[in-house]
């Protein structure tokens, strides 16, 4: 079957660049609707030698994409993966079946805990993206209780009528 005639991939990609020329102007059109995708991704922290955790790690599945699509950054206690895979398109190609997700994407991903955006590390192999985000390292402080006692002592005459006081004495 010749490419022209492989009417449903075709129509699919057709259909894919219209919801990104007209996606913005729409609006509310999903991302998988657009043709972008959600990234799988992992969030673990990792303690070396068994005490405290020390880094938060998040791997992040990006196979085929470029390294150059793909951008992070550090919100508080989010990290914000954003990026595009572009499809290979070749017209020596006649699809069967389309079920690689391409396009833009943006995943916010929560931390459980703050980190050092400036010692962030990134590395990328085999298709994962492994980003290592160091703690912050809680400061320990002693702080000193002070206490100022006063006692306030009430004159009174014996006419007063007063409750007795604990253990009946007058």
């Amino acid at each position: 079957m010749r490419p022209d005639r492989d009417l449903f991939a075709n129509f699919e990609r057709m259909r894919r660049e219209m919801d990104e020329l007209f996606g913005d102007v729409i609006g509310g059109v999903s991302p998988r609707r657009r043709g972008g995708f959600t990234p799988a991704v992992d969030v673990f922290y990792e303690t070396p030698g068994g005490g405290e955790p020390s880094r938060a790690v998040v791997h992040a599945e990006l196979a085929g994409i470029d390294i150059e699509e793909i951008g992070l950054e550090i919100q508080g206690r989010e990290l914000v993966l954003a990026g595009h895979r572009r499809p290979a398109d070749s017209p020596d190609r006649v699809y069967q079946q389309l079920e690689i997700d391409f396009g833009p994407f943006r995943r916010v991903i929560p931390l459980g805990a703050d980190v050092v955006a400036d010692a962030a590390r990134a590395t990328y192999k085999d298709g994962i993206l492994r980003v290592e985000l160091p703690l912050v390292r809680p400061v320990k402080r002693t702080v000193k209780i002070e206490t100022e006692t006063t006692i306030e002592v009430l004159e009174h005459d014996e006419d007063d009528d007063l409750p007795p006081l604990p253990g009946g004495r007058a």
